[in-house]
């Protein structure tokens, strides 16, 4: 954790050189201040610095070091419980082909939306539901 934070401080504090740069570039080139990427950049600062506090104040909370600090850890130090994920699933593919429908008919026309709507559903209610069924029903 301590390694994520000081990357986030690293990013916070690149992004603030950036946004300087930015600010003198636009002066320069234009004579004013560009607001719309000088705010995107310093709001990538600022996102970047809460990300970084917000993990300090956890590693100093917690008491002690995590496995990935310590450099004599092995990989089984760590929390092994990382979630059941299966791996013949086709829930995944289909839910991932059905938002791109969905954003495809943000793009092109809504009434593609309604369509994609219905997809969702499906594949939420058969990806929640596919150990209740079939073979692998408890």
């Amino acid at each position: 954790m301590r390694a994520n934070r000081n990357v986030f401080w690293i990013l916070a504090g690149f992004f603030l050189l950036a946004d300087a740069i930015y600010i003198f570039w636009s002066l320069v080139s234009y004579g004013e201040v560009e607001w719309v990427g000088t705010i995107g950049i310093a709001l990538a600062a600022i996102l970047g610095g809460f990300i970084a506090f917000y993990l300090g104040r956890v590693h100093s909370a917690q008491g002690g070091e995590l496995p990935e600090d310590v450099l004599t850890s092995n990989i089984d130090d760590g929390d092994p419980e990382m979630g059941f994920y299966s791996p013949w699933s086709w829930w995944p593919i289909i839910l991932g082909g059905s938002l791109a429908i969905f954003v495809t008919g943000l793009a092109v026309g809504t009434w593609i939306c309604f369509i994609a709507v219905g997809l969702i559903l499906i594949a939420i209610v058969g990806w929640v539901y596919e150990y209740y069924r079939g073979f692998f029903a408890r």
